[in-house]
């Protein structure tokens, strides 16, 4: 089975598909991920030239390891356009790093992806939007169902539209927590949806900061000014970072599942959490 690497996700940034020359921009905008958006940002009657367009960029650009990591949102699997990307993203010599996956309702979904990107031979991972309450109801059983999928995006434009709520944080308090829980036992990252108020800065900062104490790993931007915040919100302390490494290093050290670090015992689970960290630190 494929291992995939740790990577630091603590922002986003979209760029929308039927505008392909923003993507190049915003690959040097500071986030740790670019999304090119073929579903929301696109009207129905542009999706066609959008997916041509996304597909020319990538047979310029060449997806790796480096920061920043590329995704492309498809559109829903349940659609004919979702089916169209999918078909011409994987005919790619190098696809995306990533496809993030709309609407999803079940885990169902993530292995029918797994088993398109098997069969295409891509190394592609998954980042899964629970913004239905189809995919709350599931969130962890779609976080367990690859070991591609590396991050579950929480939409609450959606999500609150579903509960029939607004999208406030009081309101969906619960659905954040329930995507944490589910993202927390498997073992990936949860990016949380971006905050929409462009003048309010200091309203961008607490709810990224909300977020980060509630568990999630990074936020979404719709604008560059919005890339430092997040990433110094989401970034370990340094003392945080020394843990890390002094508990890698007692992993690397034993011959065991677990250590004793501090007087406490630190079982295996942990060290992806400790890994994360640095891979995080590595970024500065």
């Amino acid at each position: 089975m494929t291992e995939f690497s740790i990577r630091p996700r603590r922002s986003m940034i979209f760029a929308p598909g039927d505008k392909p020359r923003m993507f190049s921009r915003a690959l040097d905008m500071g986030a740790d991920m670019v999304c090119i958006d073929l579903e929301d940002a696109v009207a129905p009657d542009d999706k066609d030239a959008a997916r041509d367009g996304t597909v020319g960029v990538f047979r310029q650009f060449q997806p790796g390891t480096k920061i920043p990591e590329t995704l492309v949102r498809i559109n829903s699997l349940h659609s004919l356009e979702g089916l169209k990307d999918v078909t011409a993203l994987l005919d790619l010599p190098n696809p995306p790093d990533g496809f993030m996956l709309a609407k999803v309702k079940s885990h169902g979904e993530i292995v029918m992806m797994d088993d398109l990107l098997v069969e295409a031979g891509a190394n592609s991972v998954l980042h899964v939007m629970i913004e239905t309450n189809d995919a709350l109801e599931h969130a962890f059983q779609i976080a367990m169902a690859s070991q591609r999928v590396q991050s579950l995006v929480f939409g609450a434009i959606d999500m609150a539209a579903d509960l029939r709520t607004t999208p406030d944080w009081e309101n969906l308090l619960f659905a954040r927590s329930r995507v944490v829980h589910a993202a927390a036992g498997a073992g990936v990252d949860l990016i949380d949806v971006p905050w929409l108020d462009l003048e309010n800065m200091d309203g961008l900062k607490d709810e990224a900061q909300r977020s980060a104490r509630l568990g999630f790993s990074g936020k979404a931007a719709i604008h560059p000014k919005q890339i430092p915040i997040l990433n110094d919100i989401f970034s370990p302390s340094v003392e945080e970072v020394d843990r890390a490494r002094q508990i890698i290093a007692a992993f690397e050290a034993g011959d065991g599942g677990l250590v004793v670090y501090d007087g406490k015992l630190i079982e295996k689970p942990v060290l992806r959490s400790m890994q994360r960290i640095v891979a995080i630190a590595s970024t500065r």
